[in-house]
């Protein structure tokens, strides 16, 4: 962030005073006297077991042809969790027995925090909705080959993987 959202003035890097301890050098708008936090949305993911956490639920989206997670974005006043159960309900049609916290990570090309979650489906029994072109169920190993590399999506499924016998 270069320029005051308000104003438009140029802004400069000014050392923040909270309650006399210091949260380092944040933007500041001389104009308007004011720090101006960055800002970013909020978008949740989710490694999707079945019952029996022996399969994974990957999709495919928007024309692309490789395999990802569930994911879409907080809306304003929304807590993650509550969107998470409202993101798998609106692309999958899964009702969800229990979720996890995962892990997170900042995406720069969409200036994104995703906060991924593991989640166990009551049922394999999908309904995609106009946003979700395919899914499929996959055994982990077979996730593991057939989810897009080198990406957040691969990072989480992996990170799952660690965390699942403590789901």
């Amino acid at each position: 962030m270069q320029y005051c959202s308000e104003c438009g003035t140029k802004l400069i890097s000014k050392e923040c005073f909270n309650c006399g301890i210091s949260e380092g050098l944040v933007p500041y708008c001389p104009t308007c006297d004011a720090y101006r936090f960055p800002t970013f949305s909020v978008a949740v993911s989710t490694v999707i077991y079945n019952n029996d956490l022996s399969k994974i639920l990957l999709i495919r989206q928007y024309g692309k042809d490789w395999n990802i997670l569930v994911a879409g974005y907080v809306s304003k006043g929304e807590t993650l969790e509550d969107a998470l159960i409202r993101e798998i309900g609106e692309e999958v049609g899964l009702k969800i027995q229990k979720f996890k916290f995962n892990a997170s990570q900042y995406f720069p090309l969409s200036n994104n925090l995703i906060c991924n979650f593991i989640t166990v489906a009551e049922s394999e029994k999908v309904i995609l909705n106009n946003e979700v072109d395919y899914a499929r169920w996959y055994s982990i190993e077979e996730a593991k080959d057939a989810i897009l590399h080198h990406g957040l999506a691969e990072d989480f499924l992996l990170e799952s993987l660690n965390k699942l016998q403590t789901v």
